[in-house]
């Protein structure tokens, strides 16, 4: 069965505009952090937030800087943000970044600076418990410990990833990805409320807003 990314994307979005509607302030522009972001993202879903005064800077390992109207690209570190005070920002966004920072020290890390930058927040990461695992497009992919995981690798292609001849590549690109259940993501943001994306019954991916 075809999962239609784009639609669940449109979904999520919904959610994080009626977060911004809220806590917008009429006459100022709504200062946006997005950690790990595109400003490609931001344009495809341009439509659904017309007429609303966004300024939205976008942070990535190794960016250059640019400026182009409402968006302002600059090089930063999910983990480690000190170029940015105390509530820099009116909201912090994330989508899908989480799980791909480290291990449980770095994503602490994360959840710290991201709770610290701005007063709101909207991180959204896919679901540990989701049977379809979306970087490697497998069933129960996730659910395998990292040795067999890298040798699955090994063996073929998931997704878009592998194979490898080497097992160090292979586990390296395993542990690339570490995903979150709810448990885990409530715990990295106790202040946030956790939305469940749900599809067919299962929880497909979970979001935390503040």
């Amino acid at each position: 069965m075809k999962i239609d990314g784009n639609n669940f994307r449109k979904a999520r979005f919904a959610e994080f505009l009626a977060l911004a509607d809220r806590v917008s302030t009429p006459g100022k522009p709504l200062r946006i952090l997005d950690i790990g972001g595109t400003q490609s993202y931001w344009e495809g879903l341009a439509d659904l937030w017309a007429g609303r005064d966004f300024d939205v800077t976008i942070i990535n390992l190794g960016s250059p800087v640019s400026d182009s109207g409402a968006y302002h690209i600059r090089p930063g570190n999910a983990c480690d943000m000190p170029e940015y005070g105390d509530n820099s920002f009116d909201i912090a966004h994330s989508n899908s970044v989480i799980e791909h920072v480290g291990q449980w020290p770095q994503m602490a890390a994360m959840a710290r600076e991201v709770r610290r930058v701005a007063p709101h927040y909207y991180l959204q990461t896919p679901n540990l418990w989701f049977p379809v695992e979306p970087h490697y497009r497998s069933l129960f992919f996730a659910w395998f410990p990292e040795a067999s995981r890298a040798r699955k690798l090994m063996r073929r292609k998931h997704g878009f990833r592998g194979p490898y001849a080497d097992f160090g590549d292979a586990m390296a690109d395993v542990q690339s990805v570490n995903l979150l259940d709810a448990k885990g993501l409530t715990t990295l943001f106790p202040d946030g409320k956790l939305v469940r994306e749900r599809f067919f019954g299962f929880t497909k991916s979970l979001t935390v807003v503040r």
